[in-house]
């Protein structure tokens, strides 16, 4: 089973930025396609973007489209959320996620991952 640790959270005031990673254990990271979704207090878990596994392929919600990147280094097992001109509306419990199969291309629906790390919290100040 694959291990997913986020990192890179924190407190920021509005307009600032933060960069996200998230950190995937097994040798077979290249093969998959990666989301991040958040979660904030009283709200379910929402998709925010997705990367294939090629990296080749990019999907953004509508919230944060233009705003945010992922990218994905396959040598570092490693996948980013790159994210600008933050907002309050962005607080929330950020989640990186790995789908479950093998080749995918990119996927907004939570159901298509089955693997979730712990989180880490992004809080926008105003």
């Amino acid at each position: 089973q694959v291990q997913l640790v986020e990192s890179g959270g924190g407190l920021v005031q509005t307009g600032g930025s933060l960069r996200l990673s998230c950190a995937a254990s097994g040798r077979t990271f290249s093969s998959y396609a990666m989301g991040w979704f958040r979660q904030a207090p009283g709200k379910e878990r929402e998709f925010v973007a997705a990367i294939s596994w090629s990296g080749g392929s990019t999907s953004y919600s509508n919230s944060v489209k233009g705003r945010f990147t992922i990218s994905k280094d396959n040598a570092k097992n490693t996948v980013y959320l790159q994210m600008n001109s933050l907002r309050p509306e962005d607080t929330a419990v950020y989640y990186c996620a790995r789908q479950s199969r093998l080749w995918a291309e990119v996927s907004e629906a939570t159901y298509a991952y089955n693997s979730w790390g712990q989180g880490t919290q992004v809080t926008v100040s105003s």
